[in-house]
This record gives structure tokens, C-alpha cells and sequence, in this order.
């Protein structure tokens, strides 16, 4: 049985040193992550270092935000490893990466969540379609990070 990946990406205009920071410092997430609005009462945490590997964040909200947290284990120019772990509603950890490359006039930002391969996270496989469930708020996310990215560079 294999993990679920979900995959997006967008074409930016700006070079990838003006997006890196948005992604590579969770306090920056306030501003583009698609569940930022999804409960007006999330308690936020931060730990760790402020940007880079080491920097953490947790989260705790409504049934619909859940909890969890986040923690950057790689960060190079052109892409940063997140290890996600989720504790409610269901338990798992999702390797979550970011590449930035530079394409044109812009930079190509691809956003890949993947499932662990024993456990929850093959079971969430086979009963729902990840892919369908969460596809959308990454493409809402990268559109509000070009948003950002692009409103710091003009």
C-alpha cells in the first residue's frame, strides 16, 4: 500500500531569496497559510530557533484547526524540510517539503506533503483522498505567498 503525496506548486515573480523567509520562519506563516483563518481562537506557539532547522511551532484550535506542530529539519537555499506531526483530530506525521527554483522572471514554488508509510498514515489512505482534501488550501496557500512575496518586492 502506498502513502498519499500531495502536490502543488506555482509559478511566483520574485526570486526565490524574497520568498525563502516567508516559509522559513513560522511567525511569517500568519500571513499566507491557508488555515490561519480557520479558527479566529488558535493558540500559537513558537520554540526553537526563529527561522531555519530548529525553529518550531505549535498549534492547538477548534475541531476543524485541530493541533499539532511543526518543526523546519532542513533548510538550504532552494528548499526546507518540515517535519509535521498532527495530534487531533487523528495522529501522524507529514514529511513536508518546499522547493524554490528559479524559473524566468519568477521562482517555481512546489509544496509536496507526504504520509508516513506505516500506522494511520496508511490507513488515512485507503479511506479518504488527501489529495482532494487538502490540494486546494495548498494552491489558496501559495497564491496568498505570492501575494506576500510579491508585495515585499514592489
Amino acid at each position: 500500500m502506498a502513502p498519499f503525496t500531495v502536490t502543488r506548486n506555482a509559478l511566483i515573480p520574485a526570486a526565490p531569496s524574497d520568498i525563502f523567509p516567508f516559509v522559513n520562519n513560522f511567525h511569517e506563516w500568519t500571513k499566507w497559510s491557508p488555515w490561519e483563518a480557520v479558527d479566529p481562537k488558535l493558540n500559537r506557539s513558537y520554540s526553537g530557533k526563529e527561522s531555519g532547522v530548529g525553529a518550531k511551532y505549535a498549534w492547538s484550535g477548534n475541531n476543524k484547526a485541530g493541533s499539532g506542530n511543526m518543526e523546519i529539519v532542513g533548510a538550504e537555499p532552494g528548499k526546507i524540510n518540515i517535519r509535521l506531526e498532527f495530534t487531533k483530530p487523528m495522529k501522524g506525521v507529514n514529511p513536508t517539503e518546499f522547493t524554490f527554483v528559479p524559473e524566468g522572471g519568477g521562482t517555481r514554488v512546489t509544496w509536496t506533503m507526504t504520509s508516513e508509510k506505516k500506522g494511520i498514515g496508511r490507513i488515512v489512505g485507503l479511506f479518504f483522498n488527501m489529495d482532494k482534501m487538502v490540494g486546494g488550501d495548498f494552491e489558496k496557500g501559495l497564491t496568498a505567498l505570492a501575494a506576500v512575496a510579491t508585495r515585499k518586492t514592489s
